[in-house]
């Protein structure tokens, strides 16, 4: 037997590393949706006997859609979401200052994508960087009396997080339904982490998809990005924000990190409390329903706003097709704040034609990255916006990891997602549209605060960087779908 294995063995081993290719590369064709990820994945498995498959199962295969059933299930029986006034996009109109009735338009667009109503009556309330929202955010803690939703992306063992870890505490310790989910990935930017403190606290603590790898890993797929605070079910915070004491700018820490952070208050805030029920679902199988995470929500402003959920699940696509929509809908001006831009062609040619069209596009993106070769990618590809009269303009440090959007100073976009492949078909965020020209005036504010202190880089610029920093830069970018 010992012999026959002997002999067997040298046909063994290519006979499986050859299944196992076909296998997996049978796969790819099937389920990758993108051809080119999909043509890039069969030649990783083909060329990489045995490594190129194990390299696909781990990073390449979405185990999210195969609980999609569940996630659903979920959905429907935390479905308890108080609905206000819903403008059809005809009534929309009504609502609109005339100047901005061509908006209804999108209504109909983001209703048809995510099958979610637009919500009337509600508040935003802007906050700037950790030095304004977290105040805010603790001080909704402390005053909860029912419930505490709690979703965040990295959640830092540090002052700042330990200020949430006790406040969440105390308030668990008077009663109050508390629910924490953390990222398993950006959890590990703090060591050690935050679990035993929240554990220690007795804060009832979740950490979504932990990976099998031990190390921190910013490119890892399939995470968590979202930013949620819901209070009582009828208060709730999102935006690009997360617990950690370099948000506090004031303290001038080397790595300070800028942001936006919102409060928002009224029926849409069912949607974000929806949201956080399906993850923690999704994480732990139990299901949040009834009056003590969702309540009645009554009117509190005069902003028309809805949710909108994205991921490689279900939601797969609702991002990008929302901002192709926004893009497509603007008659004058396009304000775009983000930390990563790597804009998929799709996005590339949506921008330029509306520079085309005669509408001012406007792109302030950080001049030093906080990741090093996304930094890198960036810059090779900004050509691409630039040579159509797209301005962009690069932001001083400390690194501002703001994500806004606005449109004709009437429609906005905040929430968690940036643009880049990695937010847009990796991982799970969330955004918010409003209606609303003073919330959008108050944005466009922030807009220009930002672009006082940049710098416009011109076409010029990106085309005289010298040849070894192209050849870099050039080089990073093949790696765009995977940043």
């Amino acid at each position: 037997m010992i012999d026959l294995a002997r002999q067997l063995w040298p046909y063994l081993v290519p006979a499986v590393s050859l299944i196992m290719s076909l296998a997996a590369a049978t796969h790819v064709v099937l389920y990758k949706r993108d051809p080119r990820s999909a043509t890039g994945w069969v030649g990783v498995i083909l060329l990489f006997p045995f490594a190129g498959t194990i390299l696909y199962l781990l990073l390449g295969v979405n185990r999210i859609q195969r609980r999609a059933a569940n996630m659903r299930r979920a959905a429907h029986t935390s479905a308890g979401i108080k609905r206000a006034v819903i403008p059809s996009p005809h009534a929309l109109q009504s609502f609109l200052p005339e100047r901005a009735r061509h908006l209804a338009m999108l209504d109909r667009i983001v209703t048809t994508i995510t099958k979610t109503p637009l919500l009337s009556g509600n508040a935003c309330t802007p906050f700037v960087n950790g030095d304004q929202a977290y105040p805010a955010m603790l001080g909704a803690i402390a005053r909860a009396h029912s419930s505490i939703s709690l979703s965040t992306y990295i959640f830092g063992n540090d002052d700042v997080g330990m200020q949430f870890v006790d406040a969440l505490a105390a308030a668990a310790a008077r009663g109050v339904a508390v629910r924490v989910l953390v990222d398993a990935v950006g959890a590990r930017y703090s060591r050690p982490t935050i679990r035993q403190p929240l554990r220690r606290a007795g804060v009832p603590t979740a950490f979504f998809m932990p990976t099998i790898t031990p190390w921190r890993a910013p490119y890892f797929n399939l995470r968590n990005h979202r930013k949620l605070l819901v209070i009582d079910g009828s208060a709730g915070f999102t935006g690009g924000m997360n617990i950690r004491a370099n948000n506090l700018v004031s303290r001038q820490q080397p790595d300070a990190v800028q942001d936006l952070h919102f409060l928002l208050q009224g029926p849409v805030v069912a949607h974000l409390q929806n949201t956080f029920a399906k993850d923690w679902f999704f994480t732990t199988g139990e299901l949040l329903n009834g009056p003590l995470w969702f309540p009645e929500l009554n009117p509190a402003g005069t902003v028309i706003a809805r949710g909108i959920s994205d991921g490689p699940d279900e939601d797969f696509g609702h991002m990008t097709k929302t901002l192709l929509g926004a893009l497509a809908c603007a008659h004058r001006s396009i304000r775009i704040v983000t930390p990563y831009f790597l804009p998929d062609p799709a996005l590339i040619s949506a921008l330029n034609i509306a520079a085309m069209r005669g509408v001012t596009v406007d792109i302030i993106i950080p001049r030093v990255n906080n990741l090093r070769m996304v930094g890198w990618a960036m810059a090779a590809q900004l050509w691409q916006v630039l040579e159509w009269d797209c301005r962009v303009w690069l932001s001083p440090p400390p690194f501002d990891h703001s994500k806004l959007l606005v449109i004709d100073d009437e429609w906005s976009l905040i929430g968690s997602a940036n643009w880049d492949p990695r937010s847009l078909r990796l991982n799970f965020e969330f955004n918010v549209e409003c209606y609303c020209p003073h919330l959008a005036a108050a944005l466009h504010r922030v807009f220009e605060a930002k672009r006082a202190r940049a710098h416009r880089v011109r076409l010029a610029d990106v085309d005289g960087r010298p040849l070894p920093v192209r050849v870099r830069d050039g080089f990073a970018r093949l790696f765009t779908p995977y940043l």
